[in-house]
């Protein structure tokens, strides 16, 4: 990957700041097109970088946690595409109908059905292996059109929660798969993790803070909306819960704290880890290197959480204690990990699903919380608030947690 040139540089936030992801929630147009493109970088780089090491149409096996690049990429465009280019109700935000009739695609002129192709709702995952994605010359030509076009509608775009909410959907939308993009990669072996957050907790020791109780808002209140800019429709209805006192970790669990139970229990040790003489090490693309025992643990599964939880006598923080915390307490350390909480992934009282229903609807099964951030996650998505989900068993995302005393 030597010769693959670097996107612009990405400003890590720390570990209890979140500017970066409530400005892009809040920003106006020509912050907005800067991010779009922005982000349009970061994905052709990885691009880039998989073409690199896997050849002009990156081939991808057959896996559960994988989807074709190729795909991935048409997909991008495609989303852009069908909920802004050649959505007649763009500037609407909430109040669009999801079912809205479109405007054709670009691609229709060539005889390709984008809709038949990329609407990852109708196209299942088993069958994207064998569909008649277009060439990869194709989708980069089919990406900076789509970019333009964009940027073309937002730059008439009411400066308004509403006119400006399918534009950052967008965003977010791309900062996403560009993170899921970083761990299909690494499944292949490849490396295409560029850090986001400086990795500084290693200085700092684990303590626990004292949580008083005291009430806590959960989510965003609807009259906020105007202020804030933009949610997701699973951060909403904001509503008050009750949180007991307790004392939570001040930072992730490490691995100098978590490798004893896999010594001890002689469990499977995590992903991309592997004892040698030398002591634990760790892969990070094709190559491994000595673990630094004081990071957080990474690529940990609920399960083992939890395990690892009982062994040491302690509990998962619920998503409200973890919010709180991250919110209230200036010595709360995150970002370097996705955190596992005990809540399970429900809707709010008085949830209803936004235009794009497919993201938090589907999703309601019992699934833990993640909060916090990865090193692959985008500035503009480490926000407080956000609600990241995930099946229990996945240990391929940069998931991690901390812990509560009992």
């Amino acid at each position: 990957m030597s010769d693959v040139a670097m996107p612009p540089s990405q400003k890590g936030l720390g570990f209890n700041m979140a500017d970066e992801a409530i400005k892009a929630r809040a920003c106006g147009r020509d912050e907005l097109a800067k991010a779009l493109v922005h982000a349009r970088e970061r994905t052709l780089w990885q691009f880039d970088a998989l073409q690199n090491a896997l050849g002009p149409e990156v081939p991808v096996p057959f896996q559960d946690h994988l989807n074709p690049f190729l795909w991935e990429m048409g997909h991008l465009g495609w989303f852009a595409d069908w909920w802004i280019v050649r959505n007649p109700e763009r500037y609407s935000g909430l109040q669009c109908q999801p079912d809205v009739q479109r405007h054709a695609s670009r691609q229709f002129a060539r005889g390709v059905d984008a809709d038949a192709l990329y609407n990852s709702a109708n196209v299942s995952h088993a069958s994207r292996w064998q569909l008649p994605l277009p060439k990869s010359t194709e989708l980069r030509m089919d990406l900076e059109h789509s970019l333009q076009e964009v940027l073309l509608a937002l730059s008439t775009a009411p400066q308004t929660a509403e006119g400006l909410y399918f534009f950052k959907l967008a965003l977010f939308h791309e900062d996403m798969h560009a993170e899921a993009a970083v761990y299909m990669a690494q499944s292949m072996g490849i490396d295409i993790l560029l850090t986001q957050a400086a990795q500084t907790s290693t200085a700092l020791k684990t303590q626990e803070l004292g949580i008083a109780l005291q009430p806590w808002t959960l989510g965003v209140h609807v009259a906020d909306l105007g202020e804030k800019g933009f949610v997701f429709d699973n951060e909403l209805q904001g509503h008050e819960v009750q949180v007991d006192a307790c004392d939570i970790d001040s930072k992730a669990v490490t691995w100098a704290r978590f490798l004893p139970w896999v010594e001890e229990v002689g469990g499977a040790a995590p992903p991309y880890l592997q004892k040698t003489a030398h002591g634990w090490e760790v892969k990070q693309g094709p190559h491994w290197h000595i673990l630094n025992l004081e990071l957080p643990a990474c690529h940990i599964s609920y399960e083992q959480a939890l395990g690892w939880c009982v062994w040491a006598g302690r509990r998962l923080p619920t998503e409200a204690e973890w919010e709180l915390a991250a919110c209230t307490h200036s010595e709360f350390c995150w970002g370097e990990v996705w955190e596992w909480t005990s809540s399970p992934f429900r809707p709010f009282p008085g949830f209803r699903p936004h235009p794009y229903q497919e993201y938090s609807l589907p999703w309601f099964d019992g699934r833990p919380v993640l909060k916090g951030a990865g090193p692959a996650t985008s500035p503009r998505m480490r926000h407080p608030k956000y609600r990241n989900f995930f099946e229990p068993h996945r240990n391929d995302i940069h998931s991690g947690f901390r812990s509560v005393r009992l």
